[in-house]
């Protein structure tokens, strides 16, 4: 039995530094609550380190690498003629590397800032107050009158393709030196379709394979049939009804059933398998604690409260949506809380987005999810065909739409599909937070030319006036 090394206490214990662990302690280091975080691994979670920021920046490397190759030999409408572009992958992820390091800097900073203790090694939860800390003079005892359960998600493995080898996560993929020529993805939710699409642009031969009817299964029809079509123009092959199964005996392909009953045979380099993810329960001392479950997560109410007195929980381990931007906005709130204010977790929406070409921003209800909720509804779209910015930015693919009540004319939703149109997530957010109606929108003065006037438009089109189109 390792010795115990020695004991501390504080007012707010932290497990895990990820994007809503690591806000939780500024933000209650800020108040003045004395405050230890503890992660075995860099600060920033699966985000930072191994999931949304190197995931752009390899998105933003795939498109710069793919524009240039449009432009080989002049075969383009803007005329601008180059010779055959190559990429050095491995230079690229030192440069991904790069970015993530600052940020890990940044982060370990910001705490530092806020008069937040680090204590870095992974931690298992005793009891509801009590964590212990392995290091390598062995273990530390930690108290605290308050506990923030922020232990993430992991990637869901299949057990016909379990990781290693050429099997990948999405963390495995983010690490690799060499474009593979064939790549299957098992998966076609928005992990699979964004790698996907970046390895495409580099020049793999992409296959995906998605067991639903259409790909991102959770959006409607009108927005995923935009990236399916952009998906086959750059040559991604696409599978629906189809479920993977094992590698062949010889490991060179993939063997994948389709919706006719055929079994086919798809060559691969690597296969990318991206089903989902799943609250990290494991390692941490879970079992030790009495936690409510709900559908696999830690159960938790509208203060990120579980059922054990003075234990939160937030982020991904919480529950659907396991969004990064969800997590920082419930640390903020149980700092807050812990703090002695009075906050509660009453969102009008959680904005999501799918960083694939084009891109795809939901927030709000969709047309069908309205109408399930009982309202009748009025629907206005605007497709950027009709915007000067995107005519003049060659991104003329996709729509804004708006969806909003009948009756008041408040504004219930909005999508988008379009190239660049995650940076408008802020802008329908606000509105619906806002409680804005369709007249708000409308009378908003729109800067032009700018992609963002297509929210104005969709908003005119739902009130029956229509402009430029």
């Amino acid at each position: 039995m390792n010795k115990i090394q020695g004991a501390k206490s504080c007012d707010l214990l932290i497990l895990g530094a990820g994007p809503g662990g690591y806000t939780a302690a500024i933000r209650a280091g800020q108040a003045g609550l004395k405050v230890i975080i503890v992660e075995g691994a860099k600060a920033g979670g699966t985000c930072l380190n191994v999931g949304c920021i190197p995931s752009k920046a390899l998105i933003h490397a795939a498109e710069v690498f793919h524009k240039t190759k449009g432009l080989e030999g002049g075969q383009n409408v803007l005329g601008i003629s180059l010779a055959t572009p190559s990429i050095d992958l491995a230079k690229t992820i030192g440069w991904k590397d790069g970015i993530v390091g600052r940020l890990n800097k940044g982060v370990e900073g910001l705490m530092l800032k806020a008069g937040v203790e680090r204590v870095t090694g992974w931690g298992r939860m005793l009891d509801g107050k009590t964590c212990e800390v392995m290091q390598e003079e062995g273990p530390i005892l930690i108290h605290g009158e308050h506990v923030v359960l922020a232990t993430g998600s992991e990637p869901v493995a299949l057990a016909s393709l379990p990781f290693g080898g050429k099997i990948l996560s999405s963390t495995e993929a983010l690490a690799l030196e060499e474009v593979p020529k064939q790549l299957v993805v098992v998966g076609g939710g928005y992990i699979g379709l964004e790698l996907g699409t970046a390895f495409a642009k580099l020049g793999s031969h992409v296959t995906v394979v998605e067991s639903a009817d259409h790909l991102l299964p959770h959006y409607d029809r009108d927005i995923t049939k935009v990236v399916e079509a952009s998906l086959k123009e750059l040559g991604v092959e696409i599978l629906t009804g189809a479920k993977a199964k094992q590698l062949t005996q010889d490991g060179a392909c993939l063997l994948v059933d389709l919706s006719d009953g055929r079994e086919v045979s798809l060559p691969s380099d690597k296969v990318l398998v991206t089903v989902g993810r799943k609250p990290r329960l494991d390692g941490w001392g879970a079992s030790n604690l009495y936690l409510t479950m709900r559908d696999g997560f830690i159960a938790i109410d509208d203060q990120c409260r579980t059922s054990m007195t003075d234990v939160f929980a937030i982020g991904d381990v919480t529950g659907e949506p396991m969004l990064a931007h969800r997590a920082i906005a419930q640390g903020e709130l149980v700092a807050d809380i812990v703090a002695g204010k009075m906050r509660r977790f009453d969102t009008v929406c959680i904005p999501a987005i799918c960083f694939t070409d084009p891109e795809v921003v939901s927030a709000g209800l969709s047309p069908q999810e309205a109408i399930a909720a009982g309202f009748e509804t009025v629907v206005g779209q605007f497709p950027f065909a009709a915007n000067g910015r995107a005519m003049a930015t060659e991104a003329e693919i996709g729509f804004v739409r708006v969806v909003a009540r009948k009756d008041n004319q408040v504004v219930l939703g909005i999508q988008a599909v379009g190239r660049g149109v995650a940076e408008l997530s802020a802008a329908f957010g606000l509105a619906l937070e806002m409680g804005a109606r369709l007249d708000d929108i409308a009378g908003t003065i729109h800067a032009h030319p700018t992609q963002g006037e297509a929210l104005q438009e969709a908003a005119f089109a739902a009130m029956g006036q229509p402009l430029h189109m």
